[in-house]
């Protein structure tokens, strides 16, 4: 079950990234963030409200600072996701742990604290060349600006993950930690269609009943992703739940054909296998020793969509 129920929340993720890629034809990046925002957190509220719970927190700091990390990471994916085949924007989203472990091992090593794994530096070495290969067919047609975003979010998602760790780490609950992030989210998107972020300017879309459902969609599929991950880090073996979350890129792969006719050649899909495989060397040494149902206390998976 633990394994089945992260095959649905990577199922549910790439089937969302298949939504706002159908949904940017009737909306700008900033509404899809508002509404995916609005949408979590009106589900959410009620969900705690009927269980009891309470939004109060001792640690604002900290979830504005996650908050903010993640939605800056969640718009730059959803502008990649309009600009990019949707296997290519959701593989460079996957690079988060590449880029947690990078992080770890540069702080081991500038504090000689730590020996340097060369399995893990020539998996990072190898992540690097794989986007490369990704990214290939985005600049020779000019779609260098959203494989750049796809890239930077994957970076900055790695960030956010961290301060999830952290504030799971100081006995924060994880509905408290996304509420915060899917309030957030709302508020900064709502900011950015004010400033004028999309073709008309400051305007709000009309909506249809395509375009409501599109949006309720990614809405629900998040939400739902986000509850079934944590599920499968709960009850599962963390290094088998881990790798598993990889399936998003053959979901995401397999809407794209079916929904946009995507095809590549086979320097993307070895680009494709090499970001996999380092994703999974990455994880590995990420994850290694966490007992089973610690990581729930140690990096709340629940918050770590972005």
């Amino acid at each position: 079950m633990p394994s089945l129920w992260m095959l649905f929340a990577s199922f549910a993720f790439a089937a969302m990234g298949a939504g706002v890629k159908l949904a940017s034809e009737f909306y700008s990046t900033s509404e899809l963030v508002m509404y995916r925002g609005l949408i979590g957190t009106l589900a959410l509220f009620m969900i705690v409200r009927h269980r009891g719970g309470t939004f109060k927190t001792v640690f604002p700091k900290e979830h504005i600072w996650r908050s903010t990390v993640g939605v800056i990471s969640l718009w730059l994916w959803f502008f990649a996701i309009t600009r990019l085949p949707l296997a290519t924007a959701v593989t460079l989203n996957y690079m988060a742990p590449i880029w947690i472990a990078a992080f770890m091992f540069a702080v081991g090593w500038w504090k000689g604290s730590k020996m340097p794994e060369w399995p893990l530096v020539l998996a990072i070495a190898m992540s690097f060349f794989g986007v490369t290969q990704v990214l290939r067919p985005a600049f020779e047609t000019n779609q260098w600006l959203g494989g750049l975003a796809g890239v930077c979010s994957s970076v900055i998602s790695a960030m956010a993950y961290m301060q999830v760790r952290k504030l799971g780490q100081m006995g924060e609950p994880e509905y408290r930690v996304v509420f915060y992030f899917s309030l957030t989210t709302a508020l900064a998107g709502l900011l950015g269609v004010l400033l004028g972020d999309g073709p008309k300017g400051a305007v709000f879309q009309s909506h249809t009943l395509a375009s409501g459902a599109l949006l309720l969609g990614i809405g629900v599929l998040a939400l739902m992703a986000q509850m079934a991950m944590t599920r499968a880090y709960r009850v599962g073996k963390v290094l088998v739940v881990a790798n598993l979350q990889y399936t998003g890129i053959v979901f995401s792969s397999l809407w794209g054909l079916a929904l946009w006719g995507d095809s590549f050649d086979w320097h993307v899909w070895m680009g494709i296998g090499v970001i996999l495989a380092s994703g999974i060397a990455a994880t590995f040494y990420n994850t290694r020793s966490t007992s089973k149902g610690a990581v729930v206390k140690d990096t709340d998976p629940i918050a770590s969509e972005t």
